[in-house]
């Protein structure tokens, strides 16, 4: 393992030693807390949060735009799973080991990471979902922006990730969701829009919605909204 020396001259190393030392001095009940949270806990929130902005648009968008807004919260999770796959090879070329193999003196939350640490899949998955999710809307999206830097900031915490692991796996989960964004969102509107047209309509927007934009039958001898005074008197 290499020396503590030499480490505050390294800027990524230096705060990683800064985040790592609260650690250090927190009660061991904060530790196990933000070891939960950083390792399944806003991973969780992030995906419940994608669900409840499906809910949302499903019975809150009007009709017409439903399957876009749906085929957006849809590209959350693909986007996450496509950044995820993206970084298979980031990995294997980069190979870079985590922080406590070479660093000394490191808080140690999680055992057992024995794959390299460039780029986090952690931060890389919840800044995809949070970027797509706010091409949604700005509201959830915020949220999920901020979930997303709470699991950055737990995987430095926690000793497994370095910053700049971190900064990456925002990079790459941010540039998946924008740069694919226009193909995969054409290719889901259309499956979403078809869906919408099928028993399975439920899931994009709701039947009761719908059935209130229908105009109800006029009482007889009174025109449709659509039909003019004459051509009431052609049907008369």
């Amino acid at each position: 393992m290499a020396a503590v020396a030499n480490d505050s001259v390294n800027p990524d190393i230096s705060l990683l030693r800064d985040i790592n030392d609260l650690a250090k001095h927190a009660p061991r009940g904060v530790d196990r807390a933000v070891e939960f949270i950083g390792e399944y806990g806003l991973i969780g929130l992030t995906v419940l949060l994608a669900a409840l902005c499906w809910w949302r648009v499903a019975r809150r968008a009007p009709v017409p735009d439903a399957p876009a807004a749906v085929a957006g919260v849809l590209w959350s999770g693909l986007a996450a799973g496509i950044a995820l796959l993206l970084n298979i090879p980031i990995r294997a070329l980069v190979q870079r080991p985590r922080p406590f193999v070479d660093h000394d003196g490191i808080d140690v939350l999680v055992h057992g990471k024995t794959d390299y640490s460039f780029v986090s899949d952690h931060a890389t998955l919840t800044a995809a979902m949070a970027v797509a999710l706010f091409m949604v809307s700005r509201k959830v999206g915020t949220v999920a922006i901020l979930l997303a830097l709470g699991e950055g900031f737990c995987r430095v915490y926690m000793g497994v990730h370095y910053p700049t692991d971190v900064i990456g796996g925002f990079a790459l989960g941010a540039a998946t969701a924008l740069l694919l964004a226009p193909l995969a969102l054409a290719l889901l509107t259309s499956l979403t829009t078809a869906v919408s047209h099928s028993r399975a309509a439920a899931l994009i927007h709701s039947r009761h919605r719908l059935a209130t934009t229908t105009p109800a039958p006029p009482r007889r001898g009174q025109p449709y909204p659509h039909q003019s005074a004459h051509d009431k008197d052609l049907a008369a």
